[in-house]
């Protein structure tokens, strides 16, 4: 049940993550090295906001990719993944083609909701946030919308809200329906990752956390602040 003194009148997204707009990303590569290894799938949710405050999912965009040129192929990480790179129904792109149109997307997005720049959102973000920008520079995209080290990781803020960091468990904590054999395809593991963060996000929320009030001051911050 909502708590209708939470709701937010006319709420705006640039107002909730001081100006950044919230992007979630999942990416399956050929291996964890940015500069060698090849993006071969790619998916971006972007998120808005209710006029009640609550964040949702919004737009989504998924390609898969073809491995950039000398690009190492690990076949620890492809059976991993199950990505099989000859299959022609994979109907893949390159990686600039796909980071343009994601890049557009998420450009409109940005004005849309009057923020002033893009954020990842994604599960153990540093790993998507490094490969993100390597293609960004390898494709020699100049208007890259994210910024360039801050993200929203929801590995840690699963450990922090439902004291488990790995995806599907914290999806299950959350109650969130997620099929195992449906995971590490980008799509799939992109919706369940912008599900889980809208629910912390929301979640806060509905506890009182969010827009900040006068709280009564926690006692045992008093007791640390004494000292």
């Amino acid at each position: 049940m909502l708590n209708k003194t939470n709701i937010v009148p006319n709420a705006k997204l640039c107002e909730r993550f001081r100006g950044f707009y919230p992007v979630v990303i999942d990416i399956e590569t050929s291996g964890f090295d940015p500069k060698l290894n090849a993006i071969l799938e790619i998916a971006a949710i972007t998120l808005q906001m209710t006029d009640e405050g609550w964040l949702i999912p919004d737009q989504t965009l998924h390609f898969h990719v073809n491995p950039f040129e000398n690009s190492i192929l690990e076949p620890s990480a492809l059976a991993f993944n199950g990505i099989d790179i000859d299959n022609p129904l994979r109907q893949a792109v390159d990686e600039k083609i796909a980071l343009e149109e994601i890049f557009k997307m998420v450009r409109t997005g940005i004005k849309a909701n009057d923020c002033n720049r893009a954020v990842i959102v994604a599960h153990n973000a540093n790993f998507d946030h490094s490969f993100l920008m390597a293609a960004a520079e390898r494709a020699n995209i100049k208007r890259n919308p994210f910024h360039p080290f801050a993200t929203f990781d929801t590995a840690a803020l699963s450990g922090l809200v439902f004291g488990h960091t790995v995806l599907a468990k914290a999806c299950e904590l959350a109650h969130i329906p997620f099929d195992h054999k449906l995971a590490h395809s980008a799509l799939y593991d992109t919706e369940k990752t912008a599900i889980l963060f809208c629910e912390i996000v929301n979640r806060f929320k509905r506890l009182g956390g969010w827009p900040l009030h006068q709280l009564e001051q926690n006692p045992i911050n008093e007791e640390f602040q004494s000292n």
